[in-house]
């Protein structure tokens, strides 16, 4: 599966990394233009096992997970990540409506329903 990894010249002016692990290319772009105009560097990958694969050396600053890849159900990997990277942003991400149930353990991890909102992802940065 494809990966694409959109590194700045230079670390980039806040010093932070984004990762994006989510299936569709279009989100991923619109994504990936608001934070590199931000000077965030962005990392993303379209399946669940490259994502991960890749979350020790990549050591993402913020994390957007999207949970139905084709590989699997990405938010099931949410408890894994809290344990191994607590310094990651944890976000997840849905083109459907989940359970609220799912977070109420998880007050350090922010969900988000398809489509995000630019104005949104502002207040969530500042």
């Amino acid at each position: 599966m494809l990966a694409v990894t959109f590194p700045m010249d230079k670390l980039s002016d806040t010093g932070k990394r984004v990762l994006i692990i989510d299936d569709e290319t279009d989100f991923c772009l619109l994504m990936k233009n608001y934070f590199i105009k931000k000077n965030f560097e962005v990392h993303i990958f379209h399946t669940l096992e490259e994502g991960m694969k890749n979350m020790e050396s990549i050591r993402p600053d913020i994390l957007f997970l999207d949970n139905n890849l084709p590989d699997g159900l990405g938010w099931e990997k949410t408890e894994y990540i809290i344990e191994h990277f607590p310094q990651t942003r944890i976000n997840l991400i849905s083109a459907f409506q989940y359970d609220h149930n799912f977070s109420k353990n998880l007050s350090s991890v922010r969900i988000w329903e398809k489509p995000i909102s630019l104005g949104e992802l502002n207040k969530y940065l500042n």
